[in-house]
């Protein structure tokens, strides 16, 4: 029978437990060598020159970081890099790499440019042919050095001295046109700050046209079906215009023809509103007062195919052979 926990021999019990936090530390800092969880996959480049790449450099995938550069060893005339990328990404088999420049203090990273189909074996190497080395600043500093000290001074003296002395007798125009050079340098510097805020700006107004860019297309889309619709009715605009011009020209001609019957008709006929104008209240006051006359009418015809009518003032009708 197994002894209980609590009387086991603590000393064994720390030992154990800690060879086991340091086992799990240690696989902490090494979780990326590990077969499960680990590195990624291994690939190679060569180049014609490191460029500064060192072990431990990123590895991108259009600015991305998907890895990182393993080992940078000379192998025969040109570099071989090894470098492991993430698990699952993707890039073709004609894939090439560049040495970039990180930061200013000369820090680099390998930059992979996809291409083609399908995916770059694991363990293969793109050739130098797909490879293209940074430019080295300190391989060219160096060589100004060089040239700098192969600089004959006396000579370089004289000739600043010659062109000071061309300068003094620099026509008058010429030097206006570098006075007004130097005073439109002047003015793009004082107004960086409004120049930074215009490109700022034009940053906004490019960023809202893009994020507007369905409803661009959309208008762009609808322009073209009002265009279309317009063409194909252009013939029916065409005969609209067409019969619209004839029928003003007929009109005319129908004026001229009747001018000299309508000129008199015209002429009555204001004659005729000037009557009617002047005697407006008594046309008035006849319409009121035949509104009595009118009733009394349509309740006399109104009781059938006789009328109850009487005469005022008139006397009776004298009885003749009464009884």
């Amino acid at each position: 029978m197994s002894k209980p926990f609590r009387e086991r021999n603590p000393v064994i019990i720390g030992a154990i437990s800690l060879a086991v936090i340091a086992a799990l530390v240690m696989a902490a800092f090494r979780a990326e060598d590990l077969p499960l969880i680990g590195g990624g996959d291994t690939y190679y480049a060569a180049f014609t020159e490191a460029g500064g790449l060192k072990a431990n450099d990123e590895v991108r995938v259009a600015g991305v970081r998907v890895g990182k550069v393993q080992e940078v060893t000379l192998d025969g005339g040109h570099v071989r890099v090894e470098f492991t990328v993430d698990r699952g990404v993707d890039f073709g088999r004609d894939t090439g790499a560049n040495i970039k420049v990180k930061t200013l203090l000369g820090a680099m990273y390998l930059a992979l440019v996809p291409n083609g189909t399908g995916q770059l074996e694991e363990g293969a190497e793109i050739p130098a042919s797909r490879t293209n080395s940074p430019y080295d600043v300190v391989e060219a500093f160096s060589g100004l050095a060089d040239t700098s000290e192969r600089i004959d001074t006396d000579q370089l003296a004289t000739s600043l001295d010659t062109l000071a002395s061309l300068m003094e007798s620099t026509p008058e125009e010429f030097q206006g046109a570098l006075r007004g050079m130097s005073a439109l340098s002047q003015n793009i510097a004082a107004r960086d700050e409004q120049l930074n805020e215009l490109l700022g700006n034009m940053q906004k107004v490019s960023k809202v046209l893009a994020d507007r860019n369905g409803d661009l297309i959309t208008l762009m889309e609808d322009g073209d079906k009002l265009f279309r619709a317009l063409v194909s009715r252009r013939e029916a605009v065409h005969n609209l215009l067409v019969a619209t011009s004839r029928l003003s020209t007929e009109l005319t001609a129908l004026v001229q023809e009747t001018r000299d019957d309508l000129a008199p008709a015209l002429d009555h006929l204001d004659s005729v509103l000037d009557m009617l104008r002047k005697n407006q209240e008594n046309l008035d006051n006849s319409l009121r007062l035949m509104a009595p006359f009118y009733r009394v009418f349509a309740n006399t015809l109104g009781n059938g195919p006789w009328f109850d009518t009487y005469i005022q003032n008139l006397p009776p009708v004298p009885q003749i052979g009464g009884r």
